[in-house]
Order: C-alpha cells, then structure tokens, then sequence
C-alpha cells in the first residue's frame, strides 16, 4: 500500500525549492507585516469553534466538490457560524497560493494555512500570503523543528496548530508549548478516517491546551461525540463539502451544545 503522506512531502521539497527560486526568503520577509494572534483572540469568544475548510479534493478519494469554488466555500462558512476557515495550498488537494490570497481578501475570519510543512520558508511565506495560523504536523518534522517552528510563527504573530496522530506524536507536542493541538482522525498511509482516533488519543492530552479533533466528521452526532470528550473544537472538510446544505451544516457543526451546556443554559 502506498504511503500518501511520504509522497506528498518528497513533492513538497521540490514545490519549496522553486518557490525559493521564484522569490528569495529575504524577498518574502520584506513583504510581512507580523499577524496579532487572531486566531487564539477569536478562540477565547466561546466554548467551541468551529474550523471549516475550503476542501475541493482529497488525495485518496478525489474531486469532493464540483459546484462550489473556494471562494464560494468560504463565503458560506462566514455567513454560517464558523470561527476560522483552513485553506488548502498544497496541489495534492487542488490548493495554491492564490486560493488564499482570494480569500483573504474576501472574509475577516482568521485563515490558517492548510499545507505541509517542512521549511521554515513556508512559515514567513504563509504570513505574506496573509494567514493567521499555520498547520505544523509532528509526524514529517523532528522535535527540534516543531519547536523551532512553532516560536517561528509566534514571531509572526501567527498561530500554530500542531498535529497528532498517535502517542509519539502527542509526546512530542507536549514537549513544546503549543497553544493549539490537532488530533487528526485520518491514516496517515491510506487518509481513511475514523472519530476514534481522537477518542484514544485524548486520555494523553493536557486538557489545559485548546483540543481540535480534524477530519472524520460527518454529521452533528459525531460532533457531539467529540465535545463531551473533551474537545474544543473541530475541523471539518469533507464532512461540509459534500453536504447537501452547506450553509445550513455549517451552522449545525459551528452550534454543538452537550447536556452540560443545556442545563447551564436552562
């Protein structure tokens, strides 16, 4: 069986190679403006948040979406409840640059850069692009770069979600100070997914950090399931994209309420 994720990133040193080409570090750095943490500022506004991404195809099942652009998506998902908005740069989902840069123009929500990164290059080129957050995978980068990536971004004034897939990798989030820890329900060698992986891997987590369960998430059952586990949030793309009602699932996923909640509220 073929391991997407090794595939993906033996590309991505190639994309990073010419985008240094096509413009220097030096070049880029230049052209930043440092961020002001909007996505930890937006986070602390409620309980739970949702993070809708602007998803059009999937590595292991293909085209997800053909009646919406990413500009469409994204407009939706701010009209609809959504904290913040992921979008895809990497070309294995139908992502690039200019995707963001559209969408940055056109919502206020905070964008977290979706892509793959193994260079700090990507971390200042994200913040010229525009992006509040960046996505940091402990599984493709040692613990000396997680955390020398995470205080990068920082330096931006950037965010930094990092991602989790098992214990390992846990351990080593844990081993910086991320604000933010993904759970990413998705195989890393096939990309199937399952809420499940987020269920064994959250008795590891420091309950103190903002928990986001990614991928996996079909229907507001499932969403339910995650926040009385414990979670603080959610990133939802396929589950959106392919909806029969985008607006109308968005709303749903970004307006969880648990039984605590309710009785609270009562």
């Amino acid at each position: 069986m073929k391991d997407i994720l090794a595939q993906i990133v033996e590309k991505k040193k190639d994309i990073v190679a010419e985008a240094k080409r096509q413009l220097p570090l030096d070049e880029v750095k230049a052209r930043i403006t440092p961020d002001t943490f909007r996505m930890s500022k937006n986070f602390k506004k409620g309980d739970w948040n949702l993070i809708a991404e602007c998803k059009l195809q999937s590595p292991a099942k293909g085209r997800l979406n053909q009646t919406h652009s990413v500009e469409q998506l994204a407009k939706i998902y701010a009209a609809n409840g959504a904290s913040m908005l992921s979008v895809h740069t990497d070309p294995h989902f139908l992502g690039c640059n200019e995707d963001f840069s559209k969408v940055r123009k056109l919502v206020d929500l905070p964008l977290l850069r979706k892509d793959f990164v193994i260079d700090e290059y990507q971390l200042y080129e994200a913040r010229m692009l525009g992006a509040d957050a960046v996505l940091l995978i402990a599984r493709i980068l040692s613990p000396e770069q997680l955390k020398e990536y995470l205080y990068t971004a920082w330096s931006l004034g950037m965010d930094a979600l990092v991602e989790v897939h098992d214990e390992a990798d846990m351990a080593a989030a844990l081993a910086t100070p991320a604000e933010f820890i993904g759970i990413n329900n998705r195989n890393l060698k096939t990309f199937t997914t399952s809420i499940e992986q987020t269920m064994q891997l959250l008795p590891y987590a420091d309950k103190e950090r903002v928990l986001i369960s990614e991928s996996g998430v079909f229907s507001a059952e499932d969403a339910k399931v995650l926040r009385e586990a414990g979670c603080d949030g959610i990133l939802v793309g396929e589950g959106l994209v392919r909806a029969g009602d985008i607006g109308a699932m968005t709303n749903v996923l970004a307006n969880i309420e648990t039984e605590n909640n309710r009785k609270m509220m009562a």
